[in-house]
């Protein structure tokens, strides 16, 4: 007789800590089987990710640890079956052709060339979700909207629990109402991008405590709070407000285990940055990073386009991380980033959960 596979729950937790998930790098095999190891839950990042370097990815970690992990998936516009949302003014920015000519003088300082953009391109979107639910992974995660309900109910036939990142209570509700086994509540103070269900929406500045406390009164599912979480205290708050987990991304881009690029690391630690600003001048969707050149010259004029954005600046960024220069990477990370050291990952997982038991 065959036995149900058991579904990772967040009870299953030594202590309450989700590593973030972090496209572009700084996610690594190594860094979300120490988080693992450490009593957490360790992550994986799929978005902008070849499906054979998911699978990689995953057979690593399992290499590396038999404890529970996850891997976060984007939502292409395509799949995505979130009802429209706060709509950016377009009147505030520049056409896409308009942003691409704005770019020229900063691809020219690179040296590379801007390269044409896809609208359609889905991320490997059906390619991805046929590998996680061949590999049976633990724990799915999406960003970026609302999957269909038959994509969870697909995934949870496998025995994998699905999460949503929400960044609002109508989006949790939706969420919820799909069949989410699981909410990411995303604040104000994340580092990244901003989970909103639309690339056009404009995302609330509700505080982390107010907007978990919110989500908890109106859903019946673990939450996983998110954003602006740098210390014990952060997350004693964090659960007094509802939450089941807390989730931690900054805190890590350091840590020995993350691939995050020299140039980043530098630029983290140097003190020659202090703020962090909300743009869409990289990727067309809001995203919490680092205030440097970039940021400051095209927050204003960028579109609400993604993923042509995120194409039309790829190569700029990829030249400025391969030639060290800070001004032209994407330094995602949340406010308090100059927190962030060069440490164990399960140093930052024993220091965030300090005191705290394991989820019940």
């Amino acid at each position: 007789m065959s036995r149900t596979p058991h579904r990772f729950r967040l009870t299953d937790l030594s202590v309450p800590f989700v590593g973030a998930p972090m496209a572009g790098g700084p996610s690594t095999p190594a860094l979300a089987a120490a988080v693992t190891a450490a009593g957490g839950l360790g992550f994986l990042a799929a978005g902008n990710r070849p499906p054979p370097g998911v699978r990689a990815d995953v057979e690593a970690v399992r290499a590396l640890t038999d404890g529970p992990f996850g891997v976060n998936v984007f939502v292409p516009e395509a799949a995505n079956t979130a009802p429209p949302g706060t709509a950016v003014d377009p009147a505030v920015h520049l056409s896409l052709a308009a942003y691409r000519e704005a770019l020229r003088d900063v691809a020219r300082q690179y040296a590379v060339e801007l390269p044409d953009t896809d609208p359609a391109d889905d991320d490997g979107w059906p390619a991805k979700l046929e590998l996680l639910e061949q590999l049976r992974v633990p724990v799915v995660s999406f960003t970026f909207g609302l999957p269909a309900a038959s994509v969870l109910e697909r995934l949870a036939a496998v025995g994998t629990t699905t999460s949503v990142t929400v960044t609002s209570v109508p989006e949790a509700e939706a969420a919820v109402r799909a069949g989410a086994h699981l909410l990411t509540v995303q604040g104000p103070a994340a580092g990244g991008h901003r989970g909103t269900h639309r690339a056009e929406d404009v995302p609330g500045r509700e505080p982390l405590p107010e907007l978990v406390a919110a989500v908890r009164a109106v859903v019946d599912v673990p939450v996983v709070a998110a954003g602006g979480i740098a210390s014990a205290a952060g997350t004693a708050t964090a659960l007094a407000a509802g939450a089941d987990a807390v989730q931690i991304g900054t805190l890590l881009l350091r840590t020995h285990e993350a691939g995050t690029s020299a140039a980043y690391r530098e630029a983290l630690g140097s003190g020659r940055y202090t703020d962090t600003a909300v743009t869409r001048a990289f990727s067309g969707r809001p995203a919490r990073g680092v205030r440097n050149g970039f940021v400051d010259r095209f927050t204003d004029i960028a579109p609400a386009a993604y993923p042509q954005v995120n194409q039309l600046t790829r190569s700029i960024r990829t030249a400025a991380a391969q030639q060290g220069d800070p001004e032209a990477i994407a330094l995602w990370a949340g406010s308090s980033f100059a927190s962030a050291r060069e440490v164990a990952a399960a140093e930052v997982v024993r220091e965030i959960t300090a005191g705290r038991p394991a989820p019940s």
